[in-house]
């Protein structure tokens, strides 16, 4: 069985206590690694040595740095089907996602090196005369990154890349149920040139490895995708040293299917949205909200579809929906399709597990008759579980998509380009879509939310560096004499 360390100042160690963990596919509930627990001391040296290496990397022009994303962008690129294989064992996507997965993070490898190039600041007018002012942008020190199992090649790139090019160094913490796609893009960056001591890798616990990153003064900022409870501790941990936080939290996300949308494109985006990683995306489909008169027909038509999905494991090519990612979801869907039965919700298909491998399967689940009040339309399950909710009106489906404390993804699917402008100015969400599902996020637009989703932050695209920088104001007067702002100002003209 193979042993994986952890990466502290450019070398590969074992934890100071030699405790470890098992990695196990979720498929098979074979064991495919054994890893690491860092200890307390370990991060504190990923810190010190990401600490040592911030001035020299903060320093090093940043098309320089843009040059080491580029050549990991290609290695990337070279082991595609490989990486993307390896998360079809660890993580239980089906292949045609694990490809999609590390694609995104090609995708995002390119696109942050291209900003080496850019790193834009502004340049404006000054109120006095001899005077020039503009902003530039700054790293912020020394970042911790702290991921999810869900996309687990993607979403550490969607971290990394940007705190890279912008001139910080890192420890990155991955889920303790996928952190060898982790542990195999640290292995690229450090061949592509990111020197030691710049990126640092440690496995374990969150509850103790993540909690000390937070904890840790030397820590500048913390950037955070994982679940609402979590983030509220992170938050609150953080701000006794006022630490940047970027928070990503989750959702609940609706698609509105009004009575002119067109009924086969409505069901194709609803099945991919709401069983595409097998429910286990923070943008995933967990409500749908159809008009009433389109309700009779598009339920049938859902139902006969998703009977249709065949369930195994991510490596066979046929295969729709891999399995949940380990026993502790597997116990929470089943939990939530109790409590939407015991609130009088109708369970229309699915609803238990399924044994098509010994691993941690759970059929694709559709309730109907739910009211937007409900449970299971309310909170998140992250897993196979769909809602059918109807409205008469857009008003009311609106009204029902706003309802949770959520506020990542949406969409309406409709022909009216009038209900589609309303959706887009009305629900309260970071994303919508318009005939298209709640996923799909395109790496050179901001991802986030609002309301429980977030604080704000957003991810990828130009507000990437934003997370990862800070503004500096710069004024430079040439004028040889004292000038003061506000009061010099009056000018004849």
């Amino acid at each position: 069985m193979q042993e994986y360390k952890l990466f502290l100042n450019g070398e590969w160690a074992d934890s100071s206590t030699g405790e470890t963990f098992e990695d196990i596919n979720p498929a098979t509930l074979e064991t495919i690694g054994v890893l690491q627990k860092a200890s307390l001391e370990d991060v504190l040296n990923a810190v010190d040595s990401a600490k040592d290496a911030f001035e020299s990397w903060s320093r090093t022009p940043a098309p320089q740095r843009g040059k080491i994303l580029f050549r990991a962008a290609r290695m990337l690129e070279e082991r595609k089907e490989e990486l993307a294989r390896l998360m079809a064992v660890e993580n239980g996507k089906i292949l045609t996602e694990a490809r999609g997965d590390v694609q995104e993070a090609i995708d995002m490898a390119y696109y942050a090196a291209g900003e080496g190039r850019r790193l834009l600041g502004e340049t404006t007018p000054s109120e006095l005369p001899d005077k020039f002012c503009m902003t530039v942008r700054r790293p912020i020190g020394v970042v911790g990154l702290i991921t999810p199992f869900n996309f687990p090649m993607a979403i550490p790139a969607w971290k990394i890349m940007p705190a890279l090019i912008s001139g910080n160094t890192l420890v990155l913490k991955p889920s303790s149920d996928t952190p060898l796609l982790a542990i195999e893009l640290v292995k690229i960056l450090s061949k592509a040139g990111v020197p030691k001591g710049v990126i640092n890798l440690v496995t374990g616990e969150g509850g103790k490895v993540g909690a000390a990153l937070v904890r840790n003064k030397k820590i500048a900022a913390i950037s955070f995708t994982g679940s609402l409870d979590n983030g509220k501790w992170i938050s609150s941990e953080a701000s006794q040293d006022m630490k940047r936080v970027s928070l990503e939290m989750g959702g609940k996300n609706p698609i509105i299917v009004m009575d002119d949308a067109d009924m086969e494109l409505a069901v194709d985006g609803v099945l991919w949205g709401a069983f595409g990683t097998t429910g286990q995306r923070c943008t995933a489909a967990s409500r749908v909200i159809v008009h009433e008169k389109m309700l009779p027909e598009f339920q049938k038509k859902l139902i006969e579809r998703a009977k249709q999905l065949k369930i195994g494991s991510g490596l066979d090519e046929s295969v729709d929906m891999g399995p949940l990612i380990n026993g502790q979801q597997l116990k929470k869907v089943e939990k939530y399709v109790q409590i939407g039965k015991d609130e009088g919700a109708r369970l229309a298909l699915g609803g238990s597990t399924t044994k098509p491998l010994p691993g941690y399967f759970f059929e694709p689940t559709i309730f109907t008759d739910v009211t937007a009040k409900m449970k299971i339309a309310q909170e998140e399950i992250f897993g196979p579980v769909l809602s059918l909710i109807s409205a008469e009106s857009l008003d009311q489906a609106i009204d029902i998509a706003n309802s949770v404390a959520y506020g990542l993804s949406s969409s309406i699917y409709t022909k009216d380009i009038k209900n589609a402008f309303l959706a887009i100015e009305r629900i309260e969400a970071g994303i919508t879509y318009v005939n298209a599902p709640t996923i799909g996020a395109e790496i050179h637009l901001p991802f986030g939310g609002v309301k429980a989703t977030g604080n704000g932050t957003r991810e990828a695209g130009t507000t990437a560096i934003d997370e990862f920088t800070e503004l500096k104001t710069v004024y430079f007067d040439y004028s040889g004499r004292l000038q003061k702002a506000q009061i010099d100002t009056q000018i004849d003209i």
